[in-house]
C-alpha cells in the first residue's frame, strides 16, 4: 500500500502546481484606465477692448482672439462673432454676438440659445442651469452639461434690449468627460471670468 500513496502523492502535488501557478499569474489586479496628467497654465487675463465692436471682457493670456468669419460652415451673421482660441488646452470658445431688436426679438435669441443647448440632451447625463447677473447691466444663463457632450459649457448674456452674447466652450478632442474633466473645469473659470467683466458699448 505504501507506495501506492506514495504514486498518489506525487500525481496530487504534479495536479496542484500548475493550477496554483496559473492562480499566481493571474492574481494581478488591472490597473484603472488613466489618463495623462496635464500641465494647466497660470490664470492671468487682459483685456480684449477693440474699437468698433459693441462689448468688451477679459480673456486669458494663453488665449488667442480670433475673428470668425464662419461659424460651424455657416456665415457669420455680423463682424463681432470671435472666437477665444486656447491652443495649449485644444479648446476654443465661440463667441456669437446679435443686436437685439425688429429682427432679432429677444424671446427668440433666449429660445435659440436653448435649443442649442439641448441638442446635447442625447449624450448629456444632466443639464444645470444658473443665473447670470452682475453689476455690469449682463443677465443671462450659464449652463453646465454632464456628460460626453461636445460642449459641456455655455452661456448666453445680455442687457435684455440691445445686446445678445452666447458662447460655447469646445474641444479639438472626442468629448470624454473623464478625461478633459480637469480642463473643462479650468477654462469653465476663464469662461465665468469672461462673462463677470464683460460690459456693453454703443453699437
Amino acid at each position: 500500500m505504501r507506495p501506492v500513496v506514495k504514486n498518489f502523492r506525487y500525481l496530487l502535488l504534479a495536479a496542484i502546481l500548475p493550477i496554483l501557478a496559473a492562480c499566481g499569474q493571474q492574481g494581478t489586479t488591472p490597473k484603472p484606465r488613466g489618463y495623462f496628467r496635464i500641465d494647466l497654465p497660470e490664470k492671468q487675463y487682459r483685456l480684449f477692448d477693440e474699437p468698433g465692436y459693441p462689448y468688451s471682457f477679459e480673456y486669458p493670456v494663453y488665449a488667442n482672439i480670433v475673428k470668425d468669419t464662419l461659424f460651424f460652415d455657416e456665415k457669420a451673421e455680423n463682424p463681432w462673432w470671435i472666437n477665444v482660441d486656447i491652443p495649449g488646452l485644444n479648446g476654443k470658445i465661440y463667441l456669437s454676438y446679435k443686436v437685439v431688436g425688429p429682427k432679432n426679438a429677444l424671446d427668440k435669441l433666449i429660445n435659440d440659445a436653448f435649443k442649442l443647448t439641448y441638442k446635447h440632451t442625447y449624450k448629456a447625463e444632466s443639464i444645470e442651469e444658473q443665473d447670470i447677473h452682475t453689476p455690469n447691466n449682463v443677465h443671462g444663463l450659464f449652463y453646465e452639461v454632464g456628460g460626453n457632450a461636445a460642449s459641456a459649457k455655455q452661456f448666453y448674456a445680455t442687457d435684455s434690449s440691445a445686446h445678445f452674447l452666447r458662447g460655447a466652450l469646445y474641444f479639438y478632442a472626442p468629448p470624454n468627460a473623464d478625461s478633459l474633466a480637469p480642463v473643462n473645469k479650468f477654462l469653465e473659470e476663464d469662461m465665468r471670468h469672461l462673462v463677470e467683466t464683460l460690459k456693453w458699448k454703443a453699437n
